[in-house]
């Protein structure tokens, strides 16, 4: 049984102990006693505001950092046959999913941008016409590299209504690259860049890590200029994790985190002053909107209430009372062979969850706070009171400690991190997970 430890305990073992990205985290899920049909799963729930995600789980080199799932220059034939049984899967999905609506679409990965332009176009049109998604009013994003970055791909992507382009950069600087054991490519991100802009695309966000072996505040200060000179309308900054499955974790490279001389939270604070300094909005730990980025005037979707749609292997879904997914690994042999099952699927096999997590009433509690105070605008009091029928000071009485570390404020109808709490995201919302959720992400072996 896992200590439950204070927050104020938590916080002495530092600010980065785990990203809260979704919850309960991936690494919680387990077979499920029975498999779960998806067409009554679906049928219970509301249906109006869906999220369809697609992961593409191919790259064109295995960065050192990443645990995604994802595989690095798969062989064609391997590519092919994974769209035909995504798109098949599409077909199980309208089916099963019934009378629906979507308000978000997109392709991660992975680097959804490895397919080729007719690849890329087969999925989009396949999402049309089977889920039903309309493309022109609908918002949707897609991850790209720059390498994979084409004039071809882009356009497909435009005429098929794809307003959001991410692209990881990770730094400017080629040490802290070779770093990261992946090449640099300054000429070529500048030609993506000009791509990308040429295409139209409403938004493109570029992701930098700050925490790199070698990184000092001017290099990461530097960095963050370079990108800022494109403007970007979004800017995600993430902290560098080195996990045992990683090309990092295997190589034992110490990186900061490890060494005892973590400068992450100084680089944090630097591109956060620097951010606001120019005029953008902090929208979360990792998330900055430019005072340019376009109002989303798409469907309104909020994760804390409504479904995510996953196709692909590795990709999540979930609905109030299950999460679920297909199996998941970092390394690549484990990787390809549950590639290759999904590919292998039936559609009686695409119609059923057999692997994922049970939410009760508390992790429902749970998660919902989680994912609404670690972003802005932070926990509506009245919005949680109506959705469960109770007060989240009474059922997470725990939350009070974030007040009395003065970490957030309370004004009665908002609970909402201040600056050092939202500095402390990622030991926030480790520390809320339930005690069930802890225990089956230290016993996970990936």
């Amino acid at each position: 049984m896992l200590k439950t430890l204070s927050l104020a305990e938590a916080m002495r073992h530092g600010a980065y102990q785990a990203y809260s990205y979704s919850y309960p985290h991936k690494s919680a899920y387990r077979m499920l006693d029975t498999p779960r049909a998806l067409d009554a799963l679906w049928a219970t729930q509301d249906r109006s505001a869906l999220f369809a995600y697609v992961h593409v789980p191919f790259c064109t080199m295995r960065c050192g950092f990443c645990n995604l799932f994802a595989m690095a220059l798969p062989d064609d034939a391997l590519v092919d046959a994974y769209v035909d049984a995504v798109l098949r899967q599409m077909q199980v999905m309208d089916r099963v999913l019934g009378e629906r609506r979507f308000a978000r679409l997109a392709l991660g990965g992975g680097t959804p941008s490895f397919l080729s332009a007719g690849q890329l176009e087969r999925l989009y049109a396949g999402a049309q016409r089977w889920l039903g998604i309309d493309l022109a009013a609908t918002p949707s994003g897609i991850e790209v590299s720059p390498e994979t970055v084409t004039r071809e791909r882009l356009q497909v992507c435009r005429a098929m209504g794809v307003r959001r382009v991410s692209m990881g950069i990770q730094s400017f600087a080629d040490a802290e690259m070779r770093a990261l054991a992946r090449p640099q490519q300054g000429r070529i991100v500048n030609e993506a860049i000009t791509e990308i802009r040429r295409a139209g695309f409403e938004v493109m966000n570029l992701d930098l890590i700050y925490g790199i072996a070698g990184q000092t505040a001017a290099s990461w200060l530097a960095s963050l200029e370079s990108a800022l000179a494109f403007a970007p309308e979004e800017l995600y900054l993430y902290p560098l994790y080195v996990r045992a499955q990683t090309g990092l974790g295997k190589l034992s490279i110490r990186q900061a985190e490890a060494s005892g001389a973590d400068q992450r939270q100084a680089l944090y604070a630097i591109a956060r002053d620097r951010l606001r300094a120019a005029g953008y909005r902090q929208v979360s730990m990792r998330m900055f909107r430019a005072p340019h980025a376009p109002q989303d005037d798409g469907p309104v979707y909020c994760c804390q209430d409504d479904g995510m749609v996953g196709l692909g292997a590795g990709a999540r879904s979930y609905t109030s009372t299950l999460h679920w997914s297909g199996d998941y690994a970092v390394a690549r042999a484990a990787t390809r062979s549950i590639v290759e099952n999904f590919i292998a699927q039936d559609d009686t096999q695409f119609a059923q969850a057999v692997y994922g997590f049970e939410l009760d009433g508390e992790e429902q509690r749970r998660r919902y706070v989680i994912q609404s105070l670690l972003t802005e605008p932070g926990l509506s009091l009245a919005a949680y009171e109506q959705r469960f029928g109770s007060a989240a000071l009474d059922d997470l009485p725990q939350l009070q400690e974030l007040v009395a570390l003065e970490l957030a404020h309370d004004d009665s109808a908002l609970l909402a991190l201040n600056d050092r709490g939202t500095a402390y995201a990622d030991t926030i919302g480790p520390w809320l997970a339930s005690a069930r959720v802890q225990e089956g992400m230290a016993s996970d072996a990936c």
